[in-house]
C-alpha cells in the first residue's frame, strides 16, 4: 500500500470537522464521504473488459481508500460507471481540444478514463494510455476550454492537494490553468479554470467569471494585481477550492 494512503484517509476523516475551512465546489452531494473501497477483483474485471491498466495511484485509492464519492467537484463516479475518451485532434494552435467517447479505440489515440462529475459537458479524465498516464486533466467534452493538465505527478498527490485546499482556513490565490499552442500543459502551481459567462439581459448581473476549480497560487493566501483586476471587472467571483 502506498504510504500516503493513511494521510489521506485522516486528512479527509477530519474535514467534516474543521470549522473555519474552504467550502469545495459540489461538497453538497458527496459531503466528504466516500463509498467502500473496491475488492481487488471487482477492479482486475473492469481492467480485463475495458482492456486497459489503471494507473497505479488511482488504483489503490480504490481498493484502499474508497470506491466512489468525496472527491474534488461532484465526486468520484463509480467504477462501472467510468467510461473512456480520447482527446480531439489538435486543431488551430492554442485552440481548446474536447474529448470524445464514440468508439474511442477507433481513433488509435490515447485514452483518457472520465472518473470525476463536474457538471454540464465539462469533465475530469484520468490518462490511462501516452505520455500523460496517471495524470488527472479537466476540460470540456466539447471543447469550449481546456484540457488543463494537473501540475499533480498522480491521483493520490492530485487528491491529497484537494483535501489540503479544503481545510485551509483561508482560500489560496488562484493562478490560471492555460492550454498553449502545442496542446494541454500544466502549470507550475496545478490548475484553475475561470470562465467568463453573460448574463441574461436585465439580469443586472453583468459579466462574471465563474471558477470551475481553484489550487493555490500563493500559500500565503494574499491577493495578487491580477486577482484584484478580476475582481474590479466582474461579479460573483466564485471560489471553488479544487484540484490542480
Amino acid at each position: 500500500m502506498d504510504p500516503r494512503i493513511p494521510r489521506l484517509r485522516r486528512k479527509l476523516a477530519a474535514i467534516p470537522f474543521q470549522a473555519l475551512r474552504s467550502h469545495s465546489f459540489g461538497e453538497e452531494k458527496h459531503k466528504f464521504y466516500l463509498d467502500p473501497k473496491l475488492t481487488e477483483a471487482r477492479v482486475a474485471a473492469f481492467e480485463a473488459e475495458q482492456d486497459i491498466a489503471l494507473p497505479d495511484a488511482y488504483r489503490q485509492f480504490l481498493t484502499h481508500v474508497g470506491g466512489s464519492g468525496a472527491a474534488p467537484f461532484y465526486g468520484l463516479v463509480p467504477l462501472e460507471q467510468c467510461s473512456l475518451r480520447v482527446m480531439n485532434p489538435r486543431g488551430e494552435p492554442g485552440k481548446p481540444r474536447g474529448f470524445d467517447g464514440r468508439d474511442p479505440r477507433a481513433h488509435g489515440r490515447d485514452l483518457f478514463l472520465h472518473i470525476i462529475e463536474m457538471g454540464c459537458t465539462d469533465i475530469c479524465v484520468i490518462a490511462v494510455t501516452g505520455p500523460l498516464t496517471g495524470r488527472v486533466l479537466i476540460g470540456n467534452g466539447d471543447g469550449y476550454w481546456g484540457p488543463n493538465v494537473s501540475s499533480a505527478t498522480d491521483f493520490l498527490s492530485w487528491y491529497e492537494r484537494w483535501l489540503s485546499e479544503a481545510v485551509a482556513a483561508t482560500p489560496a490565490v488562484p493562478s490560471v490553468g492555460r492550454t498553449g499552442p502545442m496542446g494541454p500543459r500544466s502549470t507550475g502551481l496545478g490548475l484553475v479554470h475561470l470562465r467568463l459567462r453573460d448574463d441574461p439581459p436585465g439580469s443586472g448581473a453583468g459579466r462574471r467569471y465563474r471558477a470551475g476549480c481553484l489550487v493555490s497560487g500563493d500559500s500565503t493566501g494574499r491577493a495578487t494585481a491580477q486577482t484584484a483586476a478580476m475582481g474590479a471587472s466582474c461579479r460573483g467571483m466564485i471560489w471553488c477550492p479544487g484540484a490542480g
